[in-house]
């Protein structure tokens, strides 16, 4: 068959991340967010975790060589749309990944500055965030920390400096945007800000939601990638992102004893819902006509 007739596949993003055997956070929650929005995703595992919905008992990284094989081996095989950072589990696999996609400049880097869990527990230490800080914010398209994380890698010497100040402190690292999500701050309503070279790109205000979650910044990260890899600009990419965030997040679920998990399939699940509510003429109908489709489509009957 000729090359012009191949089926046109999803945009490709390749996930650097730690596995989370809840399927919360982490690599889970990238492949779980990027295949929900239209992408490919390809996976470079940095780190093993020992986890629950509850916290982090455990970090095993991976050795640096075998997390650089498994991006070249990807990258020489197909080639991506966007790159998406979050937790990288040494100094090495750092340096490593940086030296990686240093040859990739043209493509968005989403990086996502994962320092501790929501319980609190640490998955960087002082050396990899600086590692972090020199090696790739310079590289990053888009750097996406909270409150916290945006004070820590900033190290400004106030005591409780602005966010503003954090993120101007940021971009002079070297990084293009910074999106300082909001929701460890006390206010009403979670604010989310986008900065760049010339200050503040947009502010977009959110409904605080009831519960504590586990990996709802690997979804935003992960959505904004996705939304780049799909051709929107860095700032509709944002906007889209944190709207399918809120709205996984407003669909969350318990399924342990810890905090709540993102619906990343929550369009899927109201789809099913409003399908079963139509008469069943209707589904008769619809699956008749998908059926007729299926017929028309080559190598299908």
């Amino acid at each position: 068959m000729p090359a012009d007739s191949d089926p046109v596949f999803p945009p490709i993003v390749l996930t650097f991340s730690a596995s989370d055997p809840s399927g919360g956070a982490g690599m889970q929650a990238d492949l779980l967010t990027l295949s929900s929005m239209g992408c490919h995703p390809l996976s470079v595992i940095t780190a093993l975790t020992v986890q629950d919905t509850t916290g982090i008992e455990g970090l095993l990284a991976i050795d640096a060589d075998w997390v650089s094989d498994q991006a070249r081996a990807l990258l020489e095989d197909m080639q991506v749309d966007a790159f998406k950072i979050g937790v990288l589990g040494s100094v090495e696999n750092i340096a490593a990944i940086a030296e990686i996609v240093s040859d990739y400049p043209d493509v968005p880097l989403v990086l996502d500055p994962v320092l501790a869990s929501g319980r609190g527990d640490e998955l960087a230490t002082d050396d990899m965030t600086h590692a972090m800080r020199e090696l790739l914010l310079p590289q990053a398209t888009l750097l996406t920390p909270n409150s916290m994380e945006a004070r820590r890698l900033a190290d400004l010497d106030d005591d409780e400096p602005s966010l503003f100040a954090c993120a101007a402190k940021l971009i002079e690292a070297g990084c293009e945007y910074v999106l300082v999500t909001g929701t460890h701050e006390a206010t009403p309503q979670v604010v989310n800000t986008l900065y760049g070279k010339s200050g503040v790109v947009r502010s977009d205000t959110w409904a605080r939601l009831p519960y504590k979650y586990h990996g709802s910044g690997c979804t935003l990260a992960s959505a904004i990638a996705a939304m780049l890899a799909n051709g929107l600009d860095l700032p509709e990419a944002v906007r889209e992102a944190q709207d399918y965030t809120w709205h996984a997040l407003e669909k969350a679920y318990r399924p342990g004893m810890g905090q709540h998990l993102p619906d990343r399939l929550f369009w899927a699940r109201e789809d099913r819902d409003a399908r079963a509510e139509e008469p069943a003429e209707a589904v008769a109908a619809a699956d008749a006509t998908q059926s007729v489709r299926r017929t028309d489509v080559p190598g299908t009957h």
